[in-house]
């Protein structure tokens, strides 16, 4: 297991499809791409820029509830790849708690705009990162010649297309 830095959200050319990143704090730095909703990348970065929509989005309701009930997310953990989908576990603890954490499976999406709200660290298992994970040098052969700022530049526009509403009460 290893643990990860959230790098962003970006949006995927030529097919608009937005992507969270996650690259390892140690190691070799790997980076793992998960392709994610339009409303949750979102809600990612919404978060990311501490933007705070009139009303509470549904991540920043669950992390109320969590405080409320006073249970404290201690780790999120993207545990697998199935069939080209990633994985994810919420590791919960209620404060005071001993022992095995309570363990809730949930769309790496949603754990990861959970994990912002929380300050919660995230973490891959080995085996996504060997699956998924590439290094700078991997993509350099590659045709994205994206600079970071064109990549900044055409999330900003992505985001310029919707607004709080877009979510609904």
């Amino acid at each position: 297991m290893q643990e990860m830095e959230l790098l962003g959200v970006r949006v995927e050319m030529p097919s608009n499809a937005p992507v969270v990143l996650l690259r390892e704090r140690a190691g070799s730095g790997r980076t793992v791409q998960i392709f994610i909703g339009a409303n949750e990348a979102t809600a990612i970065a919404l978060a990311m820029d501490g933007v705070e929509t009139p009303r509470p989005m549904t991540h920043d309701l669950l992390a109320e509830i969590l405080k409320g009930l006073d249970v404290e997310l201690s780790a999120v953990v993207v545990s697998e790849i199935r069939d080209k989908t990633f994985y994810a576990e919420l590791h919960l603890r209620r404060q005071g708690q001993v022992g095995e954490p309570i363990v809730v499976s949930a769309r790496t999406s949603d754990a990861v705009a959970i994990a912002v709200r929380t300050g919660t660290s995230i973490y891959a298992s080995e085996t996504v990162i060997s699956e998924a994970g590439y290094t700078d040098d991997d993509d350099a052969d590659s045709d994205d010649d994206d600079a970071p700022e064109e990549v900044v530049e055409e999330f900003k526009e992505f985001l310029d297309t919707i607004s709080p509403e877009d979510f609904g009460d």
